[in-house]
C-alpha cells in the first residue's frame, strides 16, 4: 500500500524514469478557479535534476495553465502510473517554478535534455519543481496499456516557427498571457531563443 519516501531515488527514480507518459496538476488559490490537469509525455523531456528536484520542458501548446499558476503559488503535483509491469502510482508534491528562456538558468538546465531539440518543439519554458512530499501507492486499478511510440505531430506543427512566429501564434490564443481565471501566464512577446 501507499507509503511517503524521502526522496526519489532507488526504485522510485528508476520508475519514474521508465515511463512514457506522467500528469501534472495545479491550481489557483482561488477557490472558484479552474483546476488544470495535464498529460505530459515526448520521451527526454523530462529529468530527475536531483533526488528533490526534477524537471520537465514546457513546449508550446493552446494554454498557460500551469505557467500561471506557478507564477501565483507555486502549488503542483506530478504523477505517474504504471500501465505495464506491477501497479504502481507515484506522486511528487511541491513548489514548481517556470524558467523562461531569458533567465540565465535556461541555458544549463537546458543541457539536462540532451535528447530533445528545443527548436522542433516550440520551447516556451523549463519547469523545475522542488519536491516536498513523494509518495506511491498501489495502482490495482490503473490498467493494463501499451506504449507505441511518441506523436510526431507536434514537432512537424511547431518546428516550422521562429520566434517572432510562435510569439505571434501564442498572441492570437485567449489563454496564453492570461489564464483561464485572469492570472498572468506565458509573458510576451517570447524573449528571444538562446540555443
Amino acid at each position: 500500500m501507499g507509503k511517503i519516501h524521502e526522496r526519489i531515488d532507488g526504485r522510485l527514480r528508476t520508475f519514474i524514469e521508465e515511463q512514457p507518459l506522467f500528469f501534472t496538476a495545479s491550481a489557483p488559490l482561488s477557490a472558484d478557479g479552474t483546476v488544470n490537469l495535464s498529460p505530459k509525455g515526448l520521451r527526454g523531456s523530462f529529468v530527475i535534476l536531483d533526488e528533490l528536484t526534477v524537471a520537465y520542458l514546457d513546449f508550446a501548446g493552446s494554454n498557460a495553465e500551469t505557467i500561471a499558476h506557478l507564477r501565483e503559488n507555486g502549488r503542483i503535483t506530478l504523477m505517474w502510473c504504471a500501465f505495464q509491469g506491477p501497479p504502481n502510482i507515484v506522486r511528487v508534491h511541491g513548489r514548481g517554478e517556470a524558467v523562461f528562456r531569458d533567465d540565465p538558468r535556461f541555458r544549463e538546465l537546458l543541457t539536462r535534455f540532451p535528447d530533445i531539440d528545443p527548436g522542433a518543439h516550440g520551447l516556451r519554458a523549463i519547469i523545475v519543481v522542488h519536491a516536498e512530499v513523494v509518495r506511491d501507492s498501489c495502482g490495482y486499478a490503473v490498467p493494463y496499456m501499451a506504449y507505441e511510440e511518441d506523436r510526431d505531430l507536434h514537432a512537424k506543427r511547431f518546428t516550422r516557427e521562429d520566434d517572432a512566429s510562435l510569439s505571434a501564434y501564442f498572441a492570437k490564443k485567449e489563454y496564453i498571457a492570461t489564464s483561464m481565471d485572469g492570472l498572468p501566464g506565458l509573458p510576451l512577446p517570447l524573449p528571444p531563443s538562446t540555443v
